[in-house]
């Protein structure tokens, strides 16, 4: 229960960013409300601007040491069962858009409008979602406790540059594979 009142409060914190322009993925609802579907892919302009934002921050870097990988190359949302992918997703979203919410009061601000727009639509989406899974409020447990903690924990065992670097080198990651994934439900082998 206290990782979803976590979640409830990161959700909140972060639903009050600026707004930008509405995201290109085309909305539709489904009698339960919940059709995560349409985000199996994102729109080739969607795409583009997160790819803009990633080479400007890429442009940007400086010298920086990270002695751990905060997503390892052999996390994958596979190895979760189905109701515990979307959790996953929402805790690696909410994450990320703190950090890149964080990063908008940089010089990278106009640039990174557009992807923390969509990021957060597909957020509250994906919360939509999850709400409505009839395991809504199941302790998380094993692998997906092991995941959760670390995302969690990450704000204070990392430092704030290895935490960007981390969100930055997995955002395609996220957008492409694990949104992909959770999309396509039990179809992600």
């Amino acid at each position: 229960m206290a990782a979803l009142w976590v979640l409830v409060l990161v959700t909140a914190e972060l639903g009050l960013t600026r707004a930008s322009p509405v995201p290109t993925s085309k909305p539709a609802t489904t009698r339960s409300g919940c059709n995560f579907s349409r985000f199996k892919s994102l729109s080739p302009r969607e795409l583009a601007a997160f790819k803009k934002a990633k080479d400007a921050w890429e442009n940007s870097l400086e010298n920086w040491n990270c002695s751990s990988r905060l997503f390892p190359r052999t996390r994958d949302l596979k190895q979760l069962q189905v109701w515990e992918r979307p959790i996953a997703l929402e805790a690696e979203l909410a994450l990320t858009l703190k950090v890149l919410g964080t990063m908008a009061d940089s010089s990278l601000g106009d640039i990174l409008d557009q992807p923390l727009h969509t990021l957060h639509h597909i957020h509250s989406e994906l919360w939509a979602c999850i709400l409505a899974q009839p395991t809504a409020g199941t302790r998380p447990r094993g692998r997906l406790h092991h995941w959760l903690h670390r995302l969690q924990e990450a704000p204070e065992k990392e430092s704030q540059g290895c935490l960007k670097a981390s969100v930055m080198f997995n955002l395609f990651r996220l957008l492409k594979k694990d949104l992909e994934c959770v999309a396509s439900r039990d179809l992600c082998v």
